[in-house]
């Protein structure tokens, strides 16, 4: 059997290494000359598997209004006369409820902790340096409120296998001694020491060039996809812009935002949105940064240490038309990072900015489209891709094969 995946980001790329395992001929295209070129360049770096709590819960909307009005806020929304981006928002709206927030809560971690266990493995029998560190997490709060607040959630993942702490301030600073600068600014911290951190682009990389030594393997580096050609009900082939055909058994859309097009021309609409995104890397010693990933909750910021490299990443942006780097939304990502960790050197950072293609409720959709019998899908993972890419890769392998997968499919499976 032969599948054609399109889209060589994290998704894409494991999604056919997921298959290739499994035997299947496969072929991957992507429109770029290097993998990991789109959302998976250069993330947060968190692999945040035990805190995966949707964007759309209720505290949101008492956080909307003076988000919308402050212009040092997390997220920057620019209205659009796209009805796209309405439907979306209004989607978004109805999901920022608790009964519904707990329920993707529930379903993010079962494929949070699958996608662990494939990880784990990948890194047992075919070693990737990507940077890869079981070093902890730490949720900072800044107000002795929002940590009360944080007890609910914690007390919720408990009973769903999690395993994590409260921490006050000082016993936030007693674990994390980089953060004291910084101590009379924060109450205290959830602490979680299973999470892990890595460098998403080059574990894209890496298992890209495993694909590459394998005789099963083609992949299709600068290839622009025109359309998927469907025809009694199944997609019949691939047609690139030079009206190349690639055909194949079953296909697969894991190209985040390049997905939603590919489906539109098929009458199919993904609810996707992207959310842009942006980050900092820079070099860094030990004494500079913390060892543990840390989360400025208030100001939705995350800190990586990448083995040298800090990565910070932070914001949302809904409405912003382009993934360049706005100068004014950067600036503050530095300053804020300068308040938290004065020792680093922000001069020295490199900037970049990217869309992360997400869906209203936090569930990627993952599993067979409607729009073609043979067509699947892998999309919609927003901040979480690089966190859920190799449980979703699994998932979508075992029902590719027909087998029974290892946690429920339902929740996840597209109705697009």
């Amino acid at each position: 059997m032969h599948a054609c995946v399109i889209g060589a980001g994290v998704i894409g790329v494991t999604t056919a290494w997921q298959l290739a395992r499994q035997g299947w001929q496969v072929t991957l295209v992507d429109a770029a000359a290097e993998p990991a070129s789109g959302a998976s360049h250069a993330n947060g770096g968190q692999l945040s598997y035990s805190y995966v709590a949707p964007l759309a819960e209720p505290g949101v909307l008492g956080d909307l209004p003076k988000w919308l009005l402050n212009p040092n806020s997390p997220l920057r929304f620019r209205p659009r006369c796209d009805p796209l981006q309405w439907r979306w928002c209004l989607q978004f709206l109805r999901a920022c409820n608790a009964r519904t927030a707990s329920a993707t809560s529930a379903q993010l971690l079962s494929l949070a902790y699958l996608s662990r266990q494939v990880l784990h493995d990948i890194q047992q029998t075919a070693p990737i340096d990507f940077g890869h560190a079981r070093n902890g997490k730490l949720i900072a709060y800044r107000t002795p409120a929002l940590l009360d607040k944080a007890r609910a959630q914690v007390a919720l993942q408990a009973k769903l296998g999690s395993n994590q702490q409260i921490l006050d301030a000082d016993q936030l600073i007693a674990q994390e001694p980089a953060l004291a600068p910084a101590r009379s600014q924060l109450a205290g911290a959830v602490y979680t020491p299973s999470e892990e951190s890595g460098d998403c682009a080059r574990f894209t990389q890496g298992l890209f060039q495993q694909l590459a030594a394998q005789s099963r393997v083609t992949l299709r580096m600068q290839t622009p996809i025109q359309r998927l050609e469907r025809r009694s009900g199944r997609i019949d082939r691939l047609l690139t812009t030079t009206g190349e055909a690639i055909e194949a058994d079953q296909f697969v859309v894991a190209a985040g935002m390049g997905s939603r097009p590919l489906l539109a021309a098929l009458g199919s609409r993904a609810p996707l949105y992207p959310l842009k995104g942006y980050s900092l890397s820079l070099p860094c010693t030990p004494e500079q940064a913390p060892a543990i990933s840390v989360t400025d909750y208030e100001r939705k910021t995350v800190y990586a240490n990448l083995g040298g490299t800090l990565r910070v990443a932070a914001m949302v942006g809904i409405g912003v038309a382009d993934q360049g780097i706005e100068a004014d939304r950067i600036a503050l990502v530095r300053r804020q990072m300068r308040e938290l960790l004065p020792r680093v050197d922000a001069a020295r950072a490199q900037a970049w900015a990217g869309y992360r293609p997400a869906t209203p409720d936090g569930r990627p959709r993952i599993g067979r489209s409607r729009a073609a019998s043979n067509l699947w899908l892998n999309i919609g993972h927003g901040a979480l891709g690089f966190t859920l890419a190799c449980g979703s890769s699994a998932l979508l392998g075992s029902l590719m094969a027909g087998e029974t997968p290892a946690i429920d499919a339902q929740p996840f499976q597209p109705a697009c």
